[in-house]
């Protein structure tokens, strides 16, 4: 889930929002103006049920982002990378580079953000225990008692055991520990998911048939969700079983051709790209380091009349969003960040040089010559010798 605009950052962890979070501001504030708070508070003006609803909504996506930073920082000292938090229309998503490296941290992992739920609806109950004994109970306190109701839901549901949920995570982190196995306990929970899913599709539809109102569209919409966030790490998991263990130098095309990033695009184009066949340049400075990258979708951007003028250090990915790699590095570690303006493609360098690249189709030709080696057949007719997915380069 992408980031729409960024809020800053907390711990050194950047925290975005997608525009799709205002949905459910909108309708938790509805819900609660219009509904909750009326009824238990009858009497009160419209304005005050209206501005604690606001409220309460707000204080809800502090304690997403609270229960993803927790996610994060627990990630984070367990030597997984952490690239950011994203509140979006159906919670939040702590995006990690790579995975936990033991059952252990993948077990703490995904704990801390259902405990941390729990304390805020802890705190909120006891806040609001000790108002009402001081004599307070208006609508401050109703905004307590709904966020200690929220976030205990919150921690319940999320320890539900289907991946992608915490409780998944935790289901394969006990699964990887016993088995020794983190592909399989993966798969097994990831259709665990999938099933609880299709079970939250047919609770809404139901909801919906019976005429319970919309709440049977919601639960749709969040079985649907999960349906296919677990078929999509089920697939990663089946992937990774097939990789795992090789390093990002065995699969990488090389040796790259460089570009100088001051080469204007239309030269590029003619003496380079429709000369050779690659469809990724990384742009090198006069000190050899890594300046950029330029792909063929982002010189294709460039309008024709634009191109003899238009440098390629102004059309490249900037340093900060190429994925960069080392040879030794694990593939699976890589694969989580490709992404983004390179169009999937990774540069990997060694000792500050420029020595390879990573792209979607080295993946795949690696994952095809597994699946041949496997199966106990090679690519080469006649009786060849086994095929090292790293000695083969083609087009990137």
């Amino acid at each position: 889930m992408t980031e729409t605009f960024r809020l800053g950052r907390i711990a050194g962890i950047r925290v975005g929002v997608n525009a799709s979070v205002l949905v459910i501001v909108a309708i938790i504030a509805a819900g609660l103006a219009l509904g909750r708070f009326p009824l238990v508070l009858p009497g009160r003006s419209g304005l005050a049920y209206a501005a604690a609803a606001l409220v309460a909504a707000v204080a809800f996506l502090a304690s997403l982002l609270a229960h993803e930073l927790a996610h994060a920082l627990v990630a984070r000292r367990n030597g997984v990378e952490v690239e950011g938090i994203t509140l979006w229309l159906l919670g939040g998503v702590a995006r990690l580079r790579g995975g936990a490296r033991t059952p252990g941290a993948e077990f703490r992992i995904a704990g801390v953000g259902p405990l941390t739920s729990l304390v805020l609806a802890a705190l909120s109950m006891g806040v609001a225990v000790l108002a009402r004994a001081a004599g307070a109970d208006g609508l401050p306190v109703a905004v307590l008692d709904y966020l200690a109701v929220i976030n205990l839901s919150l921690a319940l549901f999320n320890l539900v055991p289907a991946a992608p949920l915490d409780g998944g995570r935790l289901l394969r982190a006990l699964l990887w520990w016993r088995r020794g196995d983190p592909w399989s306990s993966a798969v097994t929970a990831s259709r665990a998911g999938r099933l609880f899913g299709f079970a939250l599709i047919a609770l809404g539809a139901l909801q919906l048939v019976t005429g319970r109102g919309l709440g049977g569209l919601w639960l749709g919409l969040i079985g649907l969700f999960l349906v296919n966030a677990a078929t999509a790490e089920e697939q990663q998991a089946h992937v990774s079983a097939r990789l795992g263990g090789l390093p990002v130098g065995r699969v990488m095309s090389g040796p790259v051709l460089t570009a100088d990033p001051d080469q204007p695009v239309e030269r590029f184009l003619h003496e380079v790209v429709l000369v050779h066949r690659f469809s990724t340049y990384p742009l090198v400075g006069l000190d050899g380091a890594l300046a950029g990258l330029v792909t063929l979708n982002r010189l294709r951007a460039v309008p024709p009349g634009a191109r003899a003028t238009t440098r390629l250090r102004d059309v490249a990915c900037p340093l900060s969003e190429i994925p960069v790699a080392r040879p030794d590095e694990p593939l699976l570690d890589l694969l989580g960040r490709m992404q983004g303006c390179t169009d999937g493609r990774a540069v990997v360098v060694d000792g500050g040089r420029v020595v390879g690249v990573v792209s979607p189709s080295d993946v795949t030709r690696t994952l095809q010559l597994t699946d041949l080696a496997a199966a106990g057949r090679h690519p080469t007719a006649g009786g060849g010798a086994d095929v090292d997915p790293g000695q083969v380069a083609g087009p990137r």
